[in-house]
């Protein structure tokens, strides 16, 4: 995950019953329903959320030519 500039992030599991923090980490990336999908830039930040909720996210590495 770490080549990449940008990441297309996509929620595909329920927030229920999952701790606050990472409820916390999945609405700071952006994402708000399950099925939803947002484009979040590669800093360290986003990339810390992202592998603490990798467990409910799908994430696709984003080529900046394809943009």
């Amino acid at each position: 995950m770490t080549a990449a500039k940008a990441y297309q992030v996509t929620l595909i599991r329920s927030l229920a019953k999952k701790s606050a923090r990472h409820q916390a980490s999945v609405r700071g990336l952006g994402l708000r329903r399950i099925g939803g999908s947002v484009i979040v830039p590669a800093t360290p930040e986003n990339l810390g959320m992202i592998r603490a909720v990798s467990y409910l996210l799908k994430v696709e590495a984003i080529d900046h030519a394809a943009q």
